[in-house]
């Protein structure tokens, strides 16, 4: 069966002076439909080049990706673009929202680009998600007007607007406090439970922990991939031991 996201050697170097950075020094990971996976390791460890090209904002210096069967490692911006568009959803640590827009609008804009629906079905499904998120009654406010939690969750309805295959979330709760961080995992859990696949970088165990797979990376390489333990969740405690073990 094809995965939905298949890397292999995937290499990231970045010419700093005299001596190359491998930011990926050779990944090989595979992203089964519906699997909820954390990402971790520490600053420098190459997870966030990983999410950004797995979610098409960068491109390898070599190495294999395909996304849902399509080879994407070559290809040029504008198609990224595209496949961006029409694939991949995200939300990232500082929301993203147009400080002058209303969620409404924030939450049809995906599909302005796509254009594949009408006016009035583009306002129905909009309206339609921001209910799903909790905030049916919020579609006029403006980000100012929004909490941190609000603001997250208008980000994630947006997210979802064209119906991606994948959600990628990069630090979604690193601007957050203690609640709103739990009701937005609770939320992706909800999301994964569904059928979305999840890839989230994070460097908090405890947010991690609401990941049934876990990757370590250090120095642009996996240290660990607990995808063998059948996606059962692990505790926070759980998830600490894990990190400690693949950087010890």
């Amino acid at each position: 069966m094809a995965h939905l996201i298949e890397i292999r050697d995937l290499k990231k170097i970045y010419a700093q002076g005299e001596e190359p950075v491998r930011a990926l020094d050779g990944v090989s990971i595979d992203i089964d439909e519906g699997e909820f996976v954390a990402i971790m390791g520490a600053s420098g460890s190459g997870k966030s080049t990983m999410l950004n090209i797995l979610g098409c904002l960068d491109t390898p210096t070599s190495g294999s990706y395909k996304l849902d069967g399509l080879e994407v490692a070559a290809r040029s911006r504008k198609e990224l673009a595209i496949i961006r568009n029409k694939k991949l959803g995200f939300v990232f640590q500082n929301f993203n929202l147009l400080p002058r827009t209303s969620a409404i609008e924030q939450v049809e804009l995906p599909d302005l680009y796509m254009g594949r629906l009408t006016r009035r079905e583009r306002r129905k499904r909009a309206l339609t998600l921001l209910k799903r998120v909790g905030l049916g009654g919020r579609g006029t406010h403006k980000p100012s007007e929004l909490s941190g939690g609000q603001q997250q969750r208008v980000a994630i309805a947006r997210a979802l607007m064209n119906e991606p295959p994948v959600l990628f979330a990069d630090e979604p709760t690193g601007n957050l406090d203690t609640k709103s961080s739990i009701e937005i995992m609770n939320l992706f859990t909800e999301l994964s439970n569904e059928g979305i696949t999840i890839v989230m970088v994070t460097h908090e165990d405890d947010i991690a922990a609401y990941a049934k797979r876990h990757i370590v990376m250090r120095d642009g390489r996996v240290m660990v991939d607990d995808k063998a333990d059948g996606g059962v969740r692990k505790t926070t405690e759980q998830v600490s031991h894990l990190v400690k073990e693949a950087l010890a």
